[in-house]
């Protein structure tokens, strides 16, 4: 699955992806960026939110972003990885784990066309904060500033995202990446992965959360149906309570209302009787399964608790690697 299963299908094939246009953008010699940037930059993506209904996957570009940081690489910046804009670069943006990201980098370009000075890395960062809030999720207090990589030799190297099962071999995981992530159970492997970032168990469990936000489709993933009765281009509702079908039908959510950002994942994956088009997968029944996730996943069954928990850690997994500059 990697990080994110919760992704929305986008048109764009990764593997047709090509290297953005390149703008007079800022390097990491440059001293600044403008508040009144980053506002227009919200402010457009916030359109593209509303119009789109993209929120799931612009979450899972930001965390495949900043997911491949390595807090024990101590080489000067970028080596660890981590939110630095490298994900818009071949090989990364065709990484298995990135299958379908292409699209969604496509879709943030006029932002920075409009707003040159702002890096991507910031632009990839914003597009995920303003999803979950304006889906309903918590206010997230983001930071930005961050400079970008600046070409294809600063990218990360594949294998640093988690797997939700196991391979054919029946380990999680695999021996790539900056460090190897296999293990035989679920659980074991998450901690590899997130740990590697420097992240706690807490965040662990709270990132999982997400889920509630988005699908899985098989041709990204390899997990999730063609479609479901939630995802077949019927009503869905927003965080307003209204509905929409503006969305590209197709893939399997954990929840109903995968466009709304709750803690619903956190009351449906323990439900005795589910539906069984929704998904409940081996790295999220492990969440309840482990002793030390445990209490975390049962906390978060309250939504205050898991709101207060998440921001913290979107924050935290949104600066992993990141340089930041001043912002005026």
């Amino acid at each position: 699955m990697k990080i994110a299963a919760a992704a929305l299908l986008l048109a764009a094939s990764a593997n047709a992806f090509t290297a953005p246009r390149v703008h007079n953008s800022r390097t990491a010699t440059s001293l600044s960026v403008a508040q009144a940037d980053l506002d227009g930059a919200q402010g457009m993506i916030d359109d593209i939110l509303k119009t789109k209904n993209c929120g799931p996957v612009f979450v899972r570009l930001a965390w495949h972003d900043s997911g491949t940081h390595d807090c024990n690489v101590k080489e000067e910046w970028p080596a660890s990885g981590g939110a630095i804009g490298s994900i818009r670069f071949d090989p990364e943006i065709n990484h298995g784990a990135n299958a379908g990201l292409a699209g969604a980098v496509k879709i943030l370009e006029p932002v920075k066309e409009k707003y040159p000075e702002v890096s991507y890395a910031d632009i990839f960062q914003m597009a995920s904060a303003r999803g979950i809030e304006l889906a309903g999720g918590p206010k997230i207090d983001m930071k930005y500033g961050r400079v970008d990589a600046t070409g294809p030799e600063m990218c990360s190297p594949e294998g640093n995202l988690p797997d939700a099962e196991a391979g054919p071999e029946g380990k999680f995981g695999g021996a790539g990446g900056t460090a190897s992530t296999e293990d035989e159970s679920a659980a074991g492997h998450l901690r590899k992965v997130f740990h590697r970032m420097g992240l706690d168990d807490e965040a662990i469990v709270a990132l999982s959360g997400a889920h509630t936000f988005g699908r899985a489709y098989a041709d990204r993933s390899g997990l999730g149906a063609e479609k479901t009765k939630f995802t077949d281009g019927s009503a869905t509702k927003l965080a307003d309570g209204s509905e929409t079908t503006s969305y590209t039908p197709g893939g399997s959510p954990w929840v109903e209302n995968w466009l709304v950002f709750d803690n619903s994942y956190f009351t449906t994956i323990t439900d005795e009787f589910p539906d069984e088009e929704l998904l409940k997968l081996t790295s999220d029944k492990c969440l309840w399964e482990d002793e030390k996730f445990g209490p975390f996943a049962k906390k978060f069954a309250d939504k205050d608790a898991f709101f207060e928990s998440y921001a913290k850690a979107h924050k935290a997994l949104s600066e992993l690697g990141s340089k930041f500059e001043n912002v005026e």
